[in-house]
């Protein structure tokens, strides 16, 4: 003789409780998974930290860092450290239509490759032709 297992372990009035904290337990990890590559925590610069993950990940060359920092009229400041790179990134929000400026400073490892980046509000200055 064959016994079946009840397929219902779980009470019914359980079951949406269940559900509702599985949903929420996927909701905060997929939450966390795409803020792991924030820079900052400023509203304002949301953005231009998208962008910059986007267009300069880790490993990175510093000579290809420095292009995309000046072919777009980006300022490059001297930076102390030769393995740093400073920059003031100005970016316009297309949600606010607001600008936005950041120092950015890039830190690359011996080979010359980014690290990392972290970045801070700054002041707007004017506009540059």
């Amino acid at each position: 003789m064959i016994r079946r297992r009840n397929s219902a372990w779980l009470p019914s009035r359980l079951r949406p409780f269940l559900l509702l904290v599985c949903a929420a337990l996927v909701a905060s990890l997929l939450g966390y998974g795409c803020r792991r590559n924030l820079h900052t925590s400023d509203s304002r610069l949301r953005q231009i930290d998208e962008m910059l993950n986007k267009q300069l990940p880790p490993g990175t060359s510093l000579a290809r860092v420095d292009h995309f920092l000046k072919s777009r009229g980006y300022i490059v400041q001297d930076s102390p450290d030769k393995n740093s790179l400073v920059a003031l990134v100005r970016h316009i929000d297309t949600d606010t239509l607001q600008p936005s400026t950041a120092r950015v400073t890039f830190h690359f490892d011996s080979n010359s490759n980014l690290i990392s980046y972290e970045m801070q509000y700054a002041p707007a200055g004017p506009l540059r032709p």
